[in-house]
């Protein structure tokens, strides 16, 4: 496993440190590289960039390479890195606050990412739950995917119609019951 060391002609920013520390919270001047929270993660194998290399680019201030990298929307949150972190850094906000950066900033290093986040959060105001019939079709209307014909939509089509068929997934969306209480807490978090 590498650790970021080289900058490249990347210029560290100081600012960009700090900021992700005071969104999180967390002391990034604690992490020695000892690549537990890595170890311990359950889809490091996915990510281009592994826990201990996201905290060490944050420390390095090397910006447009951790906002831009898919680590941060791949991360589940699982808190299996901050629940082994000998220096008790809880990555889990770290990735959060590089989110938040990266969404203010538009960075859209995921395709369609913000276009998904959208439809996800609707569909949750709307119903109080996510439909994935829904969320999937609406998704690729907005990202323009349904209009792509190509061998990953016919793939898609094919294992939708196979969870069908298992009744995993349903034709027909589902309300739940507080829906309206849904509807105030997105209300209420947009006023704030």
């Amino acid at each position: 496993m590498q650790i970021i060391t080289d900058v490249g002609k990347e210029a560290g920013d100081p600012s960009f440190a700090r900021r992700i520390q005071e969104v999180s919270g967390e002391h990034l001047e604690r992490c020695y590289q000892c690549l537990t929270c890595s170890s311990g993660c359950p889809v490091a194998y996915t990510m281009d960039y592994r826990p201990n290399q996201m905290i060490r680019m944050v420390q390095l201030g090397l910006k447009d390479r951790a906002l831009k990298s898919s680590t941060i929307w791949i991360c589940l949150s699982c808190e299996a890195c901050a629940a082994r972190c000998p220096n008790e850094i809880d990555i889990v906000k770290v990735m959060d606050a590089l989110r938040q950066a990266s969404w203010a900033e538009g960075v859209d290093s995921q395709k369609n990412i913000h276009i998904f986040h959208n439809n996800f959060l609707g569909r949750i105001s709307s119903l109080g739950r996510v439909h994935e019939l829904l969320l999937i079709m609406f998704h690729m209307i907005k990202s323009g995917d349904l209009f792509k014909v190509n061998k990953k939509l016919f793939g898609d089509i094919i294992l939708g119609m196979k969870m069908f068929l298992r009744r995993k997934l349903s034709i027909i969306p589902h309300r739940i019951k507080g829906v309206k209480n849904v509807k105030e807490i997105f209300k209420a978090t947009e006023r704030a």
